[in-house]
């Protein structure tokens, strides 16, 4: 497969003649993170489904390489709190064999869940980390996750997002995500698009926040807290916060304000 993994040109999705998302294109690569932020209704969850080919457009086209294997963490997943869920039977309804379940849960580090634990008994941390292997069980070509630290407090938020770009490096995949954690998203992907309906702005992460419309956007105080600077940890998080020491000869470079 080629490095384009997917094209949108002059894309605009409308309900009931009300303009959510207009004129959007762009374009994700094999070994991308493509980072969406915006404020709220600013049309970042209608944009991802449309890339997914689950939200239908209204103008415009998308390109998908012919072949393309997805995999979607949404914003929000329902499950009834008084069914009986083990994590075993949850990842096994995508309908891949048990092994290869495992094999997922083993990427995001939680292949420990697989036999007795019950979905509904998860950490914050922990059900992403779930989420997110449910959506590599087929080793998907492109990742899409809306959102993927909600719930998770800041360490275990850091520790996640150093986890996305682990994955995009092991499995070759691009990767989309929305994220409104400024600070910490900044540091953790290449290129960011600010969407209220149509593209306010594009371009790598130590730009975007001198932009124009991103300052008008989210306010000159958070673009002035958003300056990049390089410090040298030698320790992670693991999925609960707690810290993890590791030899300093791989301690790894962080390039945002108020990571630690």
């Amino acid at each position: 497969m080629t490095d384009r993994l997917a094209e949108l040109k002059q894309v605009s999705v409308s309900f009931a003649d009300t303009a959510v998302v207009s004129n959007i294109s762009l374009t994700v690569n094999r070994g991308d993170i493509l980072t969406i932020i915006g404020p709220n209704g600013a049309g970042k969850t209608t944009l991802i489904k449309a890339v997914l080919g689950i939200q239908p457009i209204t103008g415009g086209s998308i390109w998908r390489h012919p072949g393309i294997k997805t995999g979607y963490v949404p914003q929000h997943i329902h499950l009834q709190a008084t069914l009986p869920l083990s994590v075993k039977r949850f990842m096994m309804l995508t309908g891949e064999s048990a092994q290869n379940c495992r094999e997922a849960l083993a990427r995001t580090r939680v292949e420990h869940l697989f036999e007795n634990a019950s979905v509904h008994n998860l950490s914050g941390g922990e059900m992403q980390r779930v989420l997110i292997a449910r959506a590599l069980v087929r080793s998907p070509d492109l990742l899409v996750l809306d959102e993927p630290a909600q719930g998770v407090d800041i360490n275990g938020q850091a520790a996640l997002y150093t986890l996305i770009r682990e994955l995009r490096d092991t499995l070759n995949c691009g990767v989309i995500m929305i994220s409104h954690d400024l600070h910490l998203v900044m540091a953790a992907t290449d290129k960011v698009i600010c969407l209220n309906q149509h593209v306010c702005c594009s371009g790598y992460p130590a730009d975007i926040s001198q932009d124009p419309a991103f300052i008008e956007t989210f306010g000159q105080s958070v673009a002035e807290s958003l300056a990049i600077y390089h410090h040298r940890h030698n320790h992670d998080h693991d999925l609960h916060g707690n810290v993890i020491a590791h030899d300093h000869n791989h301690s790894e470079d962080c390039a945002t304000h108020g990571l630690h």
